[in-house]
């Protein structure tokens, strides 16, 4: 694969090149650690913006609003919407772009279903990689919009600018026992369908979970918006709250600060994996199947077997 010729048309934002070249990074082979490497200069121009909540809560509608809005203010917006993996091809299941596809066919609007496949946070490594590559491509705001799913959304605010949460009326009851993640990770809240019942009661049990969040005097203090996505409702409030929420970041100099926290961790998590992808060889595997019945029966220690497969591993890389 010529990679010089591929960056250049994804720089060009020729959408097959953009699409292919994410398809080599879902791949994971060694082309796909070249491309990145290649494109990040490029990177870091686009604003990212998390779209997350239970499912059934009008995500994507309120997506493709959002796009609609940005569309109209002249912004090439790309959108990865990240869907549960299939079970028979571990592919993406929901299919987002059929929701979609009054905006897709628009020239500047790029949009990706992904598969979580197996990441706990349902945001997969790979995602974050395509995000570099729309960010490289020249698309002025990417949108994530997850499966949302609970706590394991956590990976979703060290990837995105501004993450916002979409509940339902319906959610007012459940909102009390919703795990701490989902709380935390919102920069902002939205109650979507909010001309069904339950939408003032849903919003009161917001507010009063929300009190208790750990805050200062400089502390940004996450609003709850009404939206009815499917009439168009409340669309434009919330891309005002996305800028002010921008906005507020710069003005206390924690922008940057966020994306470089953000930047350690995700070389952590590659740093990581590089290491357990070169420490479980097949051989490993199988010398590690071979050790369990003697930690089930007693015979050696967990810790034991671990230092033995580490000293290997040393000793390999001598």
């Amino acid at each position: 694969m010529d990679i010089n010729s591929l960056t250049e048309r994804i720089y060009n934002r020729n959408k097959i090149a953009v699409s292919r070249a994410i398809s080599v990074v879902e791949s994971g082979n060694e082309n796909s650690t070249l491309l990145l490497k290649e494109i990040h200069k490029k990177t870091g121009n686009a604003y990212r913006i998390g779209i997350t909540g239970p499912p059934g809560a009008g995500k994507s509608t309120l997506t493709n609003e959002l796009i609609k809005y940005y569309r109209k203010q002249n912004k090439s917006v790309a959108v990865i919407a990240v869907d549960p993996s299939s079970p028979f091809t571990g592919g993406a299941l929901l299919g987002d772009r059929v929701r979609m596809s009054e905006t897709s066919t628009d020239d500047g609007v790029f949009i990706r279903s992904m598969a979580t496949r197996g990441s706990l946070g349902g945001l997969s490594k790979k995602t974050i990689d395509a995000a570099d590559i729309l960010d490289a491509a020249g698309y002025e705001i990417i949108i994530f919009e997850t499966v949302g799913v609970g706590q394991s959304e956590l990976d979703i605010a060290r990837t995105a600018d501004t993450t916002f949460v979409v509940l339902v009326p319906e959610s007012g009851d459940s909102i009390q026992a919703m795990k701490a993640g989902l709380m935390e990770i919102g920069d902002f809240f939205v109650v979507n369908k909010s001309d069904r019942p339950g939408a003032d009661s849903a919003i009161m049990a917001l507010k009063t979970i929300l009190m208790f969040r750990k805050h200062d005097e400089n502390s940004w203090l996450p609003s709850i918006l009404k939206t009815v996505a499917s009439e168009k409702l409340g669309i434009e409030e919330v891309a005002e709250e996305i800028s002010k929420h921008h906005n507020y970041m710069i003005d206390k100099n924690i922008f940057l600060a966020r994306r470089k926290e953000n930047s350690k961790l995700r070389i952590k998590e590659i740093v990581e994996d590089i290491i357990k992808n070169k420490i479980w060889t097949p051989e490993r595997i199988s010398d590690l199947n071979y050790k369990i019945e003697e930690v089930v029966e007693g015979l050696t220690s967990p810790y034991s077997v671990a230092d033995t497969i580490i000293k290997d591993f040393k000793n390999q890389i001598k």
